[in-house]
């Protein structure tokens, strides 16, 4: 293990997983007016509305993938019933398909902020890095799963990026367990850490400003003026 292994499987990662948690709090305690997603519905509908739809609806279901995959060992799946096989199926065929539908989506989306000529010049270069960034990780996503799983069928990424990736957040973290794994398993991971760093001076922290209060809101009223 050399230090370049250190610091792209210790350093690089903590320092994302840091810049995260402080970015944060940073924005909201200082800039609170640009926590949003600015719109450009009203420049482009169809094409927005479409790729949004597919994206959210191929994200929810991979993040939960990747939380099981990740965060759950492979001793507990195999304790509760969930053999390597049945994981594997459920990983690839599953997985590929809402990744596809989110591959899909993200397309549709990148090309609509690039091709767009009024959607390109209300964007940010932010906002151009982040859908960028975006596609890149959810195609090698993709390509992991699909092509290199398929190539490598003995590589198993629970006996090591989970370990690994479970080990960061135990302040314990063994880089050389990263050392034999595929070159698309590496990118997905590190564009994935490199995301997270960049999530908090991006647009993406609307994420967090769901509207849930909505639901309980009280109905507006509405009175025609008569005179």
């Amino acid at each position: 293990m050399n230090m370049i292994d250190q610091l792209l499987w210790v350093i690089f990662p903590y320092i994302c997983i840091v810049t995260f948690i402080v970015g944060h709090i940073f924005r909201y305690r200082t800039d609170q007016f640009s926590w949003t997603a600015k719109s450009s519905e009203f420049i482009e509908k169809k094409q927005l509305m479409i790729g949004s739809l597919l994206f959210h609806i191929g994200i929810f279901p991979v993040i939960l993938g990747h939380v099981s995959g990740l965060g759950i060992p492979k001793s507990w799946m195999n304790a509760i019933g969930v053999s390597d096989h049945l994981y594997h199926l459920g990983a690839v065929y599953v997985g590929s398909f809402f990744g596809f539908i989110t591959l899909l989506g993200m397309i549709i989306l990148t090309s609509r902020r690039f091709t767009k000529k009024t959607v390109r010049k209300l964007s940010t270069t932010s906002d151009l890095v982040v859908n960028v960034v975006l596609l890149f990780i959810v195609f090698m996503g993709m390509y992991a799963t699909l092509v290199t799983n398929a190539v490598q069928p003995d590589f198993d990424y629970r006996e090591t990026i989970s370990v690994w990736f479970r080990q960061l957040f135990l302040l314990s973290p063994d880089a050389s367990l990263m050392q034999s794994v595929p070159l698309a398993f590496k990118l997905h991971v590190l564009s994935g850490f490199f995301i997270f760093g960049m999530w908090p001076f991006t647009r993406l922290v609307h994420v967090w400003s769901v509207p849930l209060n909505y639901v309980g809101r009280s109905y507006i009223i509405y009175r025609k003026n008569r005179t």
